[in-house]
């Protein structure tokens, strides 16, 4: 079990500076949390080179981005992509023409998800065709990144992989009675995760979230050791969940959404970077708070977590900046609903005794219960129903500032990190925006 090392402090401004370089190791879709990494990178007047997970062809076949793709992504990223395909996993992977595990899977049904079977060693001969496949680009990207980092350059390279749901029309059915379902529909994620579908997501899971930060680091050997011999400093980041301290009843409490099936390949996340960091290579996984993202959309209850942020920044970052967000929140809510009701709905799920049973840090993450995930749906409808417009919303606002704020400590941090893992709270992010590097993230409506 890795230990709570919540950050309590800012960190100091790093020595990153023009010439240095950020390289994103992942690929950017729309607004998350790799973009407040690539927004203070920019800041400080690094230099930004980014990467690609591909793209399949109609029969399957993985390829680079066309010279349209690339130049979209390099707009959106604001730096120079290196094309060649990173995509993670082993799903689409046929080995000795032995059908891949989404062929074998395509005529599955969801009610057979405790019964489904595969052919003889195709899991695991997919997954190490995956993990070859993946290692030898990520030795051919080195070989670029050599060519384009000068010697003496510091490097930051950030891990930005994650996911690794199958992509079988099996699973989201399945993933939805999890996450969304109540009654009938309701699925024990427990139930699910001991089936064979359940096991051959936490393998995909683990290959994609955690695994790969390990294949980066050893096949980026060479690179490190250029960059290291020339005087310069070469450290990685990755971004982890492992819940997140949120004000509840009025002080500081370590929470989780749940279930957060995920979670064990974030602890295996850790425990790469722990590994590293025994070996002198600083590597450093943040565990981040809760966003609301389109890829997060399917963890419905998720953002419940979010609205405490509200009060966090009252608290650290004082009244006049609480007061200015507090009003464009103020904005988004329906005609005689209010911040203070909605913070006290938010409190009531965040405090309930039938939480408090269920989610523990020694024994995280943990499964759902069927009245755990009732309260959490409900409390999470009557939330969202307080909202004027359902495509604009409180907790997509504060996604926006835990996005920007994490990105900024995290490159900061990296330069020096006190440990292999560290917890970004509520109360860290909002001491930023009290802090001068906090000017301007406060309340962009529209900019989400």
């Amino acid at each position: 079990m890795t230990e709570y090392r919540p950050l309590r402090q800012l960190p100091e401004p790093s020595a990153y500076k023009t010439g240095d370089v950020l390289v994103l190791v992942g690929e950017l879709f729309g607004r998350g949390y790799a973009n407040g990494l690539v927004d203070e990178a920019r800041r400080v007047g690094m230099t930004i080179i980014g990467t690609t997970v591909g793209r399949r062809d109609t029969d399957g076949t993985l390829r680079p981005l066309t010279v349209e793709e690339r130049e979209q992504a390099e707009i959106l990223l604001g730096g120079k992509i290196v094309n060649i395909p990173l995509e993670a996993g082993f799903d689409l992977e046929s080995v000795d023409g032995v059908p891949s595990i989404a062929e074998q899977l395509k005529k599955a049904r969801p009610d057979d998800y405790a019964s489904i079977s595969f052919i003889e060693g195709s899991v695991e001969n997919a997954r190490q065709a995956g993990t070859t496949r993946l290692r030898s680009h990520l030795a051919e990207l080195e070989k670029e990144l050599i060519q384009l980092i000068p010697p003496g350059a510091n490097v930051l390279v950030a891990h930005a992989m994650a996911g690794g749901i199958p992509r079988v029309r099996v699973f989201m059915p399945l993933l939805n009675r999890i996450f969304k379902g109540t009654g009938e529909k309701y699925l024990a994620s427990e139930l699910f995760w001991n089936s064979p579908l359940g096991q051959l997501c936490d393998s995909s899971f683990n290959e994609v979230t955690a695994d790969t930060f390990r294949y980066l680091i050893e096949e980026t050997t060479a690179l490190r050791e250029r960059t290291t011999a020339s005087g310069g400093r070469i450290c990685y980041s990755a971004y982890g969940y492992h819940g997140t301290e949120v004000l509840v009843n009025g002080s500081y409490q370590w929470q989780s959404y749940t279930p957060y099936v995920q979670g064990f390949a974030k602890m295996r996340l850790e425990d790469i970077a722990a590994e590293a960091t025994s070996r002198g290579i600083p590597a450093t996984v943040y565990n981040c708070p809760e966003i609301q993202t389109n890829s997060s959309a399917l963890f419905l209850g998720v953002e419940i977590s979010l609205y405490p942020l509200l009060g966090a920044i009252r608290r650290e970052a004082g009244e006049e900046n609480a007061a200015h967000l507090e009003a464009c929140c103020q904005a988004m809510l329906k005609e005689g609903e209010s911040i203070a009701s909605l913070l006290e709905r938010a409190d009531r799920y965040l405090s309930s005794p039938l939480l408090a049973e269920i989610v523990d840090f020694s024994t995280w993450p943990q499964h759902n219960t069927r009245e755990q995930a009732e309260l959490m749906l409900a409390s999470s409808a009557e939330l969202m129903d307080m909202h004027q417009d359902q495509k604009q919303l409180i907790c997509a606002e504060l996604s926006r500032i835990v996005f920007l704020t994490t990105g900024r400590i995290m490159l900061h941090s990296a330069w020096n990190p006190p440990a292999s893992t560290v917890w970004l709270n509520h109360d860290i992010l909002a001491r930023l925006l009290a802090d001068e590097l906090g000017a301007g993230i406060l309340c962009q409506k529209g900019t989400v």
